[in-house]
């Protein structure tokens, strides 16, 4: 008789332990981080690439370099390209020195006839004549000057478009130093040293894991509790038995319904239609990327 009485109570103490770790949390999910995908910008050979999987890196860090020799030597000829354009480019002070000269002894003779018709020495044909030979120097020079700046339009606009090729090569030459643009550990890489890669190839993965995001489901009835910006108990597994809880911020709430993942529990197991959202963590290191977690709102 007393096995009987022992035994519902066993029974009733099993279905509370269970209802317990259910109330234990919420919802469950995944941990995920953003993942930035590092592909080259030049092709050739690489000549360096310090980067394994597991390596924390800095934002703007140089981890190696595409051969860059066949740049160098385009950014080379460029360069003597452009200084023997600047060198061509005519010295207008000197070529129309000469008539302005001319000119200007035109205008003492212009000025001594003036004189001299006034006093009846000079006649006025002989005036007519100085004027004559001012106005055919002073055409002469006003075409002298355009021809001149023309011919320096013309040589300043190639040495202008040599200059974009230098910017274009230098951009290139730039890309040729592979920096890493995020902070974050290396996930995984793609190429080894030696190897040629080609522009858009990958390189490696990397992802910041300073915070993860925590991304779980909820059902409709729960959406009460679920608020952005509100805090979130976050519950990592540490063992038998044991959790390890970190504080978190609910930070995206997905506004359209999703059938339930099959890999994703939820506390109303029979639930079709779920709710994702992400609950930023700090992370110590102890998470890892795909762990699970559950949570508590």
């Amino acid at each position: 008789m007393k096995t009987y009485k022992i035994l519902p109570l066993l029974i009733g103490l099993f279905i509370a332990s269970c209802s317990n770790k259910n109330d234990e949390y919420d919802a469950s999910g995944t941990f995920e981080a953003t993942e930035t995908i590092v592909s080259a910008e030049a092709s050739g050979k690489l000549m360096q690439f310090n980067v394994d999987e597991g390596d924390t890196l800095s934002a703007g860090k140089a981890i190696g370099y595409v051969d860059s020799t066949q740049l160098h030597f385009t950014k080379l000829q460029l360069l003597q390209n452009q200084k023997a354009i600047l060198a061509g480019r005519p010295d207008v002070k000197s070529q129309i020195d000469a008539t302005q000269k001319q000119i200007d002894n035109t205008l003492v003779d212009k000025q001594r006839v003036e004189n001299l018709v006034k006093g009846n020495v000079a006649t006025q044909k002989q005036l007519d004549d100085v004027n004559s030979k001012l106005a055919v120097l002073q055409a002469q020079l006003a075409a002298q000057k355009s021809s001149l700046n023309t011919q320096t339009s013309t040589l300043n606009d190639q040495s202008s478009a040599v200059a974009v090729q230098l910017s274009q090569v230098e951009d290139q030459l730039k890309k040729c130093v592979i920096t890493n643009p995020v902070s974050g550990i290396v996930l995984t890489t793609y190429a080894n040293p030696n190897e040629v890669t080609t522009m858009g190839k990958p390189l490696y993965k990397i992802a910041d894991l300073s915070s993860v995001l925590l991304k779980a489901y909820v059902t409709g009835d729960q959406m009460t509790k679920v608020k952005i910006g509100n805090k979130a108990k976050v519950l990592v597994d540490d063992g038998k038995d044991k959790y390890r809880e970190f504080e978190g911020n609910i930070e995206w709430i997905n506004s359209k319904s999703e059938f339930t993942p099959k890999t994703i529990q939820t506390k109303d197991e029979r639930a079709n239609l779920v709710y994702a959202v992400k609950i930023r963590v700090k992370n110590d290191g102890f998470i890892k990327l795909g762990m699970y977690g559950e949570v508590k709102f």
